[in-house]
């Protein structure tokens, strides 16, 4: 089959102008870059139109992949194909990850958003923009410190850190301020990844320019001598930081494969962030479409968690239908299969990574959705091993279950999973009452027990020193409301990446947190995760070029 590169440059691609019309949208409302991509405007957002929303989430990530975001683009293609006006709203992707490990994250073969290179290097400077106004605090924040020395100003602890759009291991500790004094005051910081950002968090979540400009006042840069909390609004820069976002706010829009609008906005990784594309986005689809795709990212103990908890509480937005994805290959790396031996036919394998896959269906059907287990296929997947799952499915856990083709065949190949979901969003009794997790008056510290014991199954859940004073700083200082945002490894429900399958009963620690007083959640760092990823022994770096005019190596 061909790459997912030569496949995008094979597709002639419509005037984006044209695809603005398919939705509504009159030409001179778009604002063009270029032939392809537009920013659209927040006042196409019409909260008495509201279309049908579904979220897409998955199994446990594994190092083989899962393919949420070709599934999310095949399931708008499908829509399509049976006659509905549907469109997919997705995450940016992260040039750290494009450099690293994945080589892109627009979908795959027949199910992409275009244009593909664009979207997943520069696009339209979201990512540049977030990075810019992230750095410009530092920035601001270090020469204010430096020009109040005198005065006698400065701060006991300093929260803000820098960023960057690349894996970089080297910068996660690092010393400024360095030489002579005129160089600043030295200070030990560091770098999180651009998607770590608390700007990122903020774009995301905000419902509008003016609750963006009120969220950059609240961001809490430090703590003064006195303890009190220093913010960027005493430090009188938010106009400024508005500036640089002004243009990032507005949600970006390009097409399918098959020519379908797609709206691509904001990227927070799953693990370390909430996760999901901008609430703008997503209300703007459900706008412009009788059905709104959106994804969660990584494992529905993640993305798709922090959906209800955190997206959901604080927008109101109800998901209609929540779809889990699994593959054969990563059910049966929960199953204990070596990932050397995955693609090789092994029902046993399968039958006991299928827990993992329970247990997330447990979990959503707890938040009281309405549940769709889609099965992303692969070449290699033998008839039994489907016929397996569907009984499994079916007559185990009383969901549906779908094939999605739409990697090899298009739209074609995702008709099913189409009529499937629309058949349950819309014949499959009303929409069920969301439940959330914890409640808003719970203390910070229970709410994340909760998680970690309702979600994920630890057994026992500790706090370091550390965090245990900054939660208690948080509910001093009128934080105890906000939602809490977990950032732990994709790869287990645990902490620990090892612990495959459906892990249970462990224990968890807390050993930091992060006050986002301006995106209103508190993070909780656990086990090793970080902030900032590293690179591979081989990059897909080694493999991108340029070659007579064309990008190659982005998979």
């Amino acid at each position: 089959m061909k790459t997912d590169i030569e496949i995008a440059h094979e597709t002639i691609l419509r005037p984006i102008a044209d695809i603005a019309q398919d939705l509504g949208i009159a030409p001179d409302t778009i604002e063009p870059y270029g032939r392809h991509v537009a920013k659209l405007p927040l006042s196409l957002i019409k909260p008495e139109k509201k279309g049908k929303l579904i979220l897409v989430t998955a199994i446990t990530a594994t190092k083989a992949g899962i393919g949420k975001t070709t599934v999310s683009i095949g399931l708008a293609l499908g829509l399509h194909k049976i006659g509905k006006k549907a469109c997919v709203a997705l995450r940016e992707p992260s040039l750290g990850p494009c450099f690293g490990m994945k080589g892109g994250a627009a979908g795959g073969g027949y199910a992409q958003v275009l244009p593909m290179e664009k979207i997943n290097l520069h696009f339209t400077g979201d990512f540049h923009a977030i990075t810019s106004a992230h750095n410009m605090i530092a920035a601001l924040l270090d020469n204010y410190l430096y020009q109040h020395r005198a005065e006698g100003f400065g701060l006991k602890e300093v929260l803000w850190k820098r960023v960057l759009d690349v894996n970089d291991r080297s910068l996660r500790q690092i010393v400024t301020g360095l030489g002579p004094s005129v160089n600043g005051l030295p200070t030990q910081t560091g770098f999180d990844i651009t998607p770590a950002s608390e700007l990122m968090a903020i774009l995301c979540l905000s419902a509008d320019e003016k609750d963006l400009r009120r969220r950059i006042d609240q961001i809490l840069l430090g703590y003064d001598y006195e303890g009190k909390p220093f913010t960027v609004k005493d430090l009188g820069v938010g106009g400024a930081i508005m500036v640089l976002l002004k243009d990032a706010i507005r949600p970006n829009l390009v097409q399918t494969t098959e020519h379908s609008p797609a709206i691509v906005h904001g990227g927070p990784f799953a693990n370390i962030a909430h996760g999901c594309n901008s609430l703008i986005a997503t209300k703007m689809s459900l706008s412009l479409a009788d059905y709104t795709i959106t994804e969660a990212g990584f494992g529905a103990d993640l993305g798709a968690e922090k959906f209800y908890n955190i997206v959901c509480r604080k927008s109101g937005l109800r998901p209609d239908l929540t779809v889990i994805v699994a593959t054969a290959r990563g059910l049966k790396m929960h199953g204990g299969v070596a990932l050397d031996q995955i693609k090789e036919p092994n029902e046993d394998g399968l039958r006991a990574g299928l827990a993992n896959l329970d247990k997330h269906v447990r979990n959503l059907q707890g938040f009281g959705q309405k549940v769709v287990v889609v099965f992303n296929h692969y070449a290699e997947d033998t008839d039994s091993e489907l016929a397996l799952l569907r009984v499994h499915c079916e007559e185990q856990l009383g969901v549906a279950f779908v094939v999605n083709d739409a990697f090899a065949k298009g739209g074609a190949g995702a008709e099913e999973m189409a009529r499937v979901v629309v058949d349950a969003i819309e014949h499959n009794g009303p929409t069920p009452t969301l439940r959330l997790t914890y409640d808003d008056t719970d203390p910070l510290r229970t709410k994340i027990e909760k998680v970690a014991r309702h979600i994920y199954g630890a057994a026992e859940v500790t706090f370091s020193a550390p965090a245990l004073k900054r939660l208690k700083l948080a509910e001093e200082h009128g934080m105890g409301h906000f939602p809490v945002c977990i950032a732990k490894t994709q790869f287990s429900f645990s902490a620990d990446a090892k612990m495959y399958g459906a892990a249970d009963g462990f224990s968890f620690t807390i050993r930091d947190i992060v006050i986002n007083a301006g995106a209103e959640m508190i993070v909780a760092i656990a086990g090793d995760i970080l902030r900032m990823p590293g690179l591979p022994k081989l990059p897909q770096a080694n493999h991108i070029d340029y070659v007579d005019g064309e990008i190659v190596g982005l998979s």
